[in-house]
């Protein structure tokens, strides 16, 4: 399977992918600048992979000094991955959801292994919540919380944000 979905899924790409989100276009430096973790060879080859999965394109060249200074953005176009979602079997949507579930335990355990901890300031959390909702509330449900996620998707990193990881999954009940 070498889908969109499962490009994406990989936990470098993902965070490339919502880097980006958002924003007009970004330059190697200011994605390495909000990814700092990411080892400078590691985005350029993740980057690489975007490209020729036409997730993202190059959306500005810049000619400085010899060198090709490039602009990213998401295509726009093939940012979609809707329909490569529902050609995926059942065992590979598993598979996918696993990928999902590792990355964030990888992010979780990275972040209790740090020096020092504060779990209520930082603002760990995470619980389950059923929630009954028709088909039309559960629509107007999401279209807010999309609202509420691009106030702050955009904002830019500074000495006082600090980057938090909110995952959403949504499940419906299997049918008895």
């Amino acid at each position: 399977m070498n889908s969109k979905a499962k490009i994406i899924l990989h936990p470098v790409r993902m965070k490339i992918v919502q880097t980006l989100i958002g924003k007009e276009k970004l330059n190697v430096q200011e994605i390495q600048a909000r990814l700092n973790e990411v080892p400078q060879a590691t985005l350029y080859r993740h980057l690489n992979k975007l490209l020729e999965a036409d997730v993202i394109q190059v959306v500005e060249e810049n000619k400085i000094r010899g060198t090709v200074e490039k602009f990213y953005a998401l295509n726009e176009k093939e940012q979609s991955t809707t329909e490569d979602f529902q050609k995926l079997s059942r065992e590979e949507h598993l598979n996918l959801f696993l990928t999902f579930m590792t990355h964030l335990l990888g992010q979780y355990e990275a972040y209790l292994q740090q020096d020092e901890i504060d779990l209520m300031k930082d603002g760990i959390s995470f619980r389950e919540a059923m929630i009954y909702l028709s088909d039309q509330e559960f629509q107007e449900f999401i279209s807010e919380l999309s609202k509420v996620y691009l106030k702050v998707i955009e904002n830019e990193p500074t000495s006082e944000r600090k980057a938090r990881h909110i995952s959403t999954i949504m499940i419906p009940d299997a049918k008895k």
